[in-house]
């Protein structure tokens, strides 16, 4: 005996689901890129209307047909809602509130339409390439722009622990300017120390430093001026640090250290000065080809 039963709203719901989402993966498996005729709708806010093909199937393949209904109907909601937000803020909102709101679309649309513009054509033809010769000379003509506003060093630090043997030979080492020393420095280093940086011989500020070495500093400046080896310790380690160099703040910061602020700047203004004259020659141009006219 064949029985009959009465399916329920969500059943219903869910098996409509499952049937569009069938008829989705065999659309989205025939297309060959042309224009798909007779566009499936799958739900309806006010006047406008959701398709199937507007759905992101995407991965959806070989996925159990009922957890694909659960994320359609997920997105569905989901687009249910935003549109009938919608609805509801566009009747309650003034004429001229939303006559701004398309004001400010229309200015979006334009200005990312000629940011796209301008950045294809700075790809295209702004010279990017930037020479030693020409940041030397802007460092040189621009020396105010690039006062110190911190101390800083160049240093070699060694954080060695503090039951590390024969702790006086490093301190002798990391004062000497001879090559062999600092060979063999650099060998005990690697037997012994937690850390070994000479920071690649780049400068650093001071205030670097001396988070390295948990220790705070009132008066760098007198610090600077009459310290070449400073060392510090606590209850598990000893560190140590050989100042080679140092620059301090209010001073002509050297080349190297703001190079990269260098390039930066020659860059920029170049960006600026490419799209004036960008700018200005598109509209020489459209007048010249009357394109644009003054009443």
């Amino acid at each position: 005996m064949i029985r009959f039963t009465k399916k329920s709203k969500g059943d219903w719901q869910m098996n409509r689901i499952i049937c569009i989402i069938l008829i989705a993966l065999a659309v989205y498996g025939c297309q060959d890129g042309r224009n798909q005729q007779g566009r499936v709708a799958v739900a309806k806010a006010g006047d406008k209307v959701l398709f199937l093909d507007e759905i992101p199937m995407t991965g959806l393949e070989g996925i159990n047909p009922a957890d694909s209904a659960a994320y359609v109907q997920s997105y569905i909601n989901r687009w249910a809602r935003r549109e009938l937000l919608f609805l509801k803020a566009a009747a309650n909102i003034s004429a001229e509130q939303m006559k701004e709101i398309d004001y400010q679309m229309a200015e979006t649309k334009s200005n990312l339409v000629i940011h796209e513009y301008q950045s294809m054509m700075m790809v295209q033809k702004m010279d990017t390439i930037i020479s030693r010769e020409e940041m030397e000379r802007y460092y040189s003509d621009h020396e105010e722009s690039f006062m110190l506003t911190s101390n800083i060093i160049k240093a070699l630090f060694i954080k060695l622990p503090v039951e590390t043997p024969d702790i006086w030979k490093f301190r002798s080492l990391i004062r000497s300017d001879r090559q062999a020393d600092m060979q063999e420095l650099e060998s005990l280093c690697y037997q012994f120390a937690e850390k070994y940086d000479d920071f690649d011989e780049d400068w650093i500020t001071l205030d670097k430093l001396f988070i390295e070495m948990k220790e705070e500093l009132t008066n760098q400046e007198n610090f600077l001026r009459w310290t070449k080896f400073h060392e510090t310790r606590d209850s598990s380690s000893v560190c140590l640090a050989a100042i080679a160099d140092y620059r301090l703040r209010g001073t002509l910061a050297p080349f190297e250290y703001v190079t990269e602020d260098i390039r930066r700047m020659i860059w920029n203004n170049r960006r600026i000065d490419f799209l004036r004259e960008l700018e200005n020659g598109i509209y020489n141009e459209g007048l010249k080809q009357n394109v644009f006219k003054i009443f």
